[in-house]
């Protein structure tokens, strides 16, 4: 594969790994950066086996080239706001959401403060999982999204119970809070990872994306053509399709902010959360 000075000048910004959550596979040349330097390294070399078939070849190159190209890319068109962007509705507060929830996304840690997010906010569930800062009257606090709120009203939320005394009176049943999306925590130095729907199998595939730093607007898998095809949302928060075969995959997520990144080699496992080798930047 030639590299052109057009992909160079493309990939000369260097992507740091300390910290990133991005795959150390692609730091061919160890230097703790991944850039154009590491696609002229396993050209040169073949010393990189990045989609696990055993053997270095251009299929590697490309690879690389790609995970490159895409961390440089932000689709507007998946941008729901700015980042930063504070909402304004009321708070009230309700007994589930750790188990159950609209979000599907049990077992959720109790090292979570948890909410329930009205209809339109929610959107088809692109903030499931999404982490908020909530302000009250009384103070502020982090919550994750795992449930629905349908009679709410846009920009409001269903507090834990045991969280909503942290933020207003709980004698006010119903108060005003403000919120705005923050990058989840346990993503800060672990890559997103994935849960397959019970059922799945070569026939019929339900993929949930998990440990995003942001939340998701659009997942895609790499076809038998080479093509990246959308995969069709559930309000449930899984993305199904009946054409994705056996894995394993090569998945293209691409956040709210725009922000795109890929993950080669996911196998299709039940049961299991499975880890992927890439995450969305701060």
């Amino acid at each position: 594969m030639k590299i052109s000075g057009k992909i160079i000048s493309v990939l000369t910004a260097s992507l740091m790994l300390s910290g990133s959550g991005y795959s150390t596979d692609m730091d061919v040349n160890s230097d703790n950066y991944v850039n154009v330097f590491d696609l002229i390294d396993i050209q040169k070399f073949h010393n990189a086996d990045l989609n696990y078939d055993g053997i270095s070849d251009k299929k590697d190159t490309e690879i690389l080239s790609d995970f490159l190209l895409c961390k440089n890319q932000i689709d507007e068109s998946c941008i729901l706001e700015p980042k930063g962007t504070v909402h304004y509705g009321e708070g009230t507060f309700y007994g589930g959401g750790y188990e159950g929830g609209c979000a599907m996304l049990d077992p959720v840690s109790r090292d979570y403060w948890i909410v329930a997010m009205n209809l339109e906010d929610y959107n088809n569930a692109q903030l499931a999982g999404a982490y908020l800062e909530v302000t009250g009257e009384l103070g502020t606090i982090n919550m994750l999204v795992t449930d629905l709120l349908p009679e709410g009203k846009k920009g409001d939320l269903d507090l834990y119970t045991d969280a909503f005394p942290l933020i207003a009176p709980v004698e006010k049943g119903r108060v005003p809070v403000s919120w705005k999306i923050i990058p989840l925590d346990s993503a800060e130095n672990a890559p997103v990872s994935y849960k397959f729907k019970e059922g799945s199998s070569p026939h019929w595939c339900g993929v949930q994306v998990r440990n995003h730093r942001y939340p998701i607007t659009k997942l895609e898998y790499l076809n038998s053509d080479g093509e990246f095809v959308e995969l069709p949302r559930r309000h449930y928060n899984y993305f199904e399709s009946s054409d994705m075969g056996a894995g394993p995959f090569t998945f293209r997520i691409t956040d709210i902010y725009g922000q795109i990144i890929t993950d080669y080699n996911i196998p299709l496992v039940l049961d299991e959360i499975v880890e992927g080798k890439s995450q969305f930047l701060l």
